[in-house]
């Protein structure tokens, strides 16, 4: 399952994603993951969520993006859910690119039982209609 929190900068996407983070590893039996562009948000995380500043990693593209993503996969077959911050940041695209991004995370979503949290930086309105339908 793929959700989307989206919203324009200032709206709190990240701070619902934080909560919504830290409310799944309180309840869950698997692993979390929380993926950011930086490291600002480590400690808001409960400890028990694998947090990983992919800068770290220079991921700098899609299709780097789509290989780290299936790195963490294939090594932890526990991992449950994914919270992605600063989604757009981290494929380096423009959301109007991001459609095959997100037909792969919904593969893999499927293939691996993994579900997918992500937050866009847009006016849910203007999302494009492959996003639009995830929007929680």
């Amino acid at each position: 399952m793929i959700q989307v929190i989206a919203g324009n900068k200032g709206s709190g996407k990240t701070k619902r994603l934080i909560d919504l983070t830290n409310a799944t590893a309180r309840e869950a039996v698997h692993d979390v993951i929380f993926l950011d562009d930086d490291n600002r948000y480590m400690y808001d995380v409960d400890h028990k969520v694998r947090f990983i500043n992919a800068s770290d990693y220079h991921v700098s593209s899609t299709d780097m993006f789509i290989g780290f993503v299936c790195g963490i996969l294939s090594s932890n077959y526990d991992v449950g859910t994914v919270f992605i911050d600063a989604f757009l940041k981290l494929c380096r695209t423009d959301l109007d690119k991001t459609g095959p991004v997100v037909a792969l995370l919904s593969e893999m979503s499927s293939s691996h039982n993994v579900d997918f949290v992500l937050s866009v930086s847009a006016d849910p309105d203007s999302l494009p209609d492959f996003l639009r339908q995830y929007v929680i």
